[in-house]
């Protein structure tokens, strides 16, 4: 029995989160409008309606974070100590750890970079997003090899480590779900390695957080990061939790109020600093109370609905498209670890004799369908899996050529809680239309990008 008839069998999945935009309507260049179906969630994922009512509720009573005397600057002040409480809880950190909330994953990232002890050595792997691949400018970095099984990435961590200074620090950067393939990767046998040579790891958990539960402890992590827009909160805030040490060892990563204890001018003219050693260390500046309590709104909703659940019901719709794929083989799925390899709801593909550019176009112009196409800012992981020469790529998601002509980019289909089946079967059946038919429609090269031919229909 195959993973979608399986799971339409269990009569105990969820139905799919309320989300903002779920009754969106778009035209369509062959005529009237359809309710758009957004399968982009790995980019950004519609906000929880939960979220937006949780959000709406506080507006009013919106203030100044920290040290106001007034009644809403107070409350604005616990909401946001409160929501860091919401999310240490939902990622499960040991009680010494300490949570940051930054911009997004990149700027956790980034953060983490400037902390880095001395002569620290970096270990990353080339298949990740470059969120994750490219912060470590001030360190010595190792990129490893991409591993064609998660044993296979073990194994390559454990020589790499091996071949370091066994005295100097050390990070190791993974992803915990592939934001190309979706696939999983084996995080906590990757932290025991890490461990076991003396080294730190930092999970990025950007792709892996909206779609399954995530324990710190147990992975035994050292840090992880995301974004709220990834999980269903998109107002502009992200994470950094994990191992205090390093953090309180770095010079703030900005300086201002908010990072400083206290303030003094010296007789010579200049300035001393006393910096906080909590969190607010690096989180100078007015707090972003709202995105802070829109992740722990997010946080809320996924604990309640329950992931087990939401895991069921995700392999359903992987099960859809990954059936749906198999009666069209022109469609390839790109794959580090293979077909069966678990993974969340990310799939990014080829189409034989498609541009991708063009197939994505044809995808939201004739059928009101949201995907993505290009490289996915992981340029060297899409590269290894279409085995292009990086001298041939354009910039990144622009086409190749005409329309029609082989493409050098892919295309990815992401879903998630919030996603009706009606949208992922519309999706399968446009792709096996497409394929099988052709565009509709004309479309040109514009901007890099391939749109519709504006009054010409194919």
């Amino acid at each position: 029995m195959s993973v979608a008839t399986s799971a339409a069998a269990d009569q105990s999945l969820c139905s799919p989160l309320p989300v903002l935009g779920r009754d969106v309507t778009v035209p369509l260049v062959t005529g009237g409008e359809v309710t758009y179906a957004a399968l982009d969630y790995a980019a950004s994922a519609p906000a929880l309606q939960r979220v937006w009512d949780d959000v709406a509720a506080y507006a009013p009573y919106y203030g100044s974070v920290h040290r106001g005397a007034g009644y809403l600057s107070q409350l604005s002040t616990d909401l946001f100590e409160n929501a860091r409480r919401t999310v240490e809880e939902f990622l499960d950190c040991r009680e010494d750890d300490q949570l940051v909330f930054t911009r997004s994953t990149t700027d956790s990232l980034n953060l983490l970079a400037a902390a880095l002890p001395a002569d620290c050595q970096v270990f990353v792997f080339e298949t990740e997003h470059h969120a994750s691949l490219l912060p470590w400018r001030d360190a010595r970095v190792t990129y490893l090899n991409a591993p064609r099984t998660p044993g296979e990435a073990v194994s390559t961590l454990e020589r790499a480590l091996a071949d370091r200074d066994p005295y100097g620090p050390a990070l190791v950067c993974v992803t915990g779900a592939s934001n190309v393939t979706g696939e999983l990767w084996p995080v906590k046998e990757l932290a025991a390695a890490a461990h076991a040579h003396g080294a730190r790891i930092v999970l990025d958990a950007a792709q892996l957080a909206p779609h399954h539960p995530l324990s710190v402890r147990e992975l035994d992590v050292d840090w992880v990061a995301f974004s709220g827009h990834k999980l269903y909160a998109p107002f502009g805030s992200g994470v950094l939790a994990g191992r205090a040490d390093w953090l309180q060892e770095a010079e703030p990563y900005l300086a201002g109020g908010g990072a400083s204890k206290a303030v003094a001018r010296r007789t010579d003219g200049g300035v001393d600093v006393e910096w906080h050693t909590t969190a607010a260390r690096h989180e100078a500046g007015s707090p972003n109370v709202i995105g802070a309590y829109s992740i722990a709104s997010a946080c809320k909703a996924l604990t309640e609905a329950g992931f087990d659940s939401l895991v069921a019901r995700e392999q359903q719709l992987i099960g859809l498209v990954r059936d749906g794929f198999a009666e069209v083989p022109e469609v390839k799925v790109l794959s580090l670890f293979g077909d069966d390899a678990p993974r969340v709801g990310v799939l990014s593909f080829v189409v034989e004799g498609w541009n991708s550019s063009h197939f994505a176009a044809a995808l939201s112009a004739e059928y009101g369908i949201g995907v993505r196409d290009g490289l996915f800012c992981a340029h060297p992981l899409v590269r290894t899996l279409l085995g292009s020469d990086p001298q041939e790529q354009g910039e990144c998601g622009a086409p190749e050529g005409a329309p029609g002509e082989k493409s050098l980019n892919a295309i990815r289909v992401s879903f998630g809680a919030g996603t009706p089946d009606e949208h992922v079967e519309r999706f399968v059946r446009a792709v096996r239309e497409l394929v099988r038919v052709g565009a509709r429609w004309a479309y040109r090269t514009e901007g890099g990008r391939c749109v519709p031919d504006t009054g010409s229909a194919s």
